[in-house]
């Protein structure tokens, strides 16, 4: 299966085994890809449901679910605080590759970025692109942006804030991997700050709230290479423990 092509849908698109495409995605089978009545192709829910389809005319045949495990075992968000330029929609790429679930954008006092509700809607349809061109079973959520306060309210079984100065654990070290991998309900949040880092006030709520700063390093990382290095640290942690149990 691994040639064929991989389209997100909507639940809604899929009705008595028939899948109901859009102008956008006929366009794209039909007119980029180049494909026609018969062809075949993978659709996926977003949600964890894979099915082999074929095209016929403007919709597509469910021919079959498929059966397919890429997810962690173990759920991770993000908490993001938005950093200037577009460097968000790399970032969003990148993690929705390396396996994340939720990405929560936050705006805190060193954030220079006020993003417009068109921002959000781009960072969802990246998030599906790169679902489907790494082949991911869920398209990742992408919460709409809050104040990093209000984020905090976030409750998973480990809570970490990476902090860039101070003497604190390297993440890796931080991890439970007995937690995580609990009945495979395991979750973590990991919270990222701007250029120039969380403010003291910040990082002395996070704390309040049960998060527990660490290191990713010696070195100084951009705002943007930083969640891409603290999510590659938990899945090689996730899926060494989970290959190993």
């Amino acid at each position: 299966m691994a040639q064929l092509q991989r389209i997100a849908i909507a639940p809604s698109q899929l009705q008595q085994g028939q899948i109901l495409l859009t102008p956008q995605q006929q366009h794209y089978l039909g007119q980029v890809l180049r494909l026609g009545d018969g062809s075949r192709f993978i659709a996926i829910d977003g949600k964890g449901k894979w099915w082999l389809a074929q095209l016929e005319k403007s919709q597509a045949q469910v021919l079959e679910p498929l059966e397919v495990q890429t997810e962690l075992p173990a759920s991770i968000t993000l908490i993001l605080a938005l950093p200037k330029g577009n460097g968000f929609d790399e970032v969003v790429r990148c993690c929705t590759e390396l396996g994340v679930a939720v990405i929560a954008p936050v705006v805190s006092g060193r954030t220079l970025l006020n993003p417009s509700p068109q921002k959000l809607e781009r960072w969802r349809r990246i998030a599906q692109e790169a679902a489907e061109q790494s082949e991911r079973s869920i398209v990742p959520t992408i919460l709409e942006p809050v104040s990093f306060i209000t984020s905090l309210s976030t409750v998973t079984n480990q809570r970490y804030i990476c902090e860039a100065r101070g003497d604190f654990p390297h993440l890796l070290d931080c991890l439970d991997d007995k937690e995580l991998l609990t009945n495979n309900t395991g979750q973590i949040t990991i919270a990222i700050g701007p250029e120039g880092g969380w403010t003291e006030k910040e990082v002395e709520c996070a704390r309040a709230s049960g998060f527990q700063p660490v290191s990713l390093g010696s070195r100084i990382l951009r705002a943007v290479t930083a969640p891409i290095v603290a999510l590659s640290i938990v899945v090689a942690k996730l899926e060494s423990t989970s290959v190993g149990a």
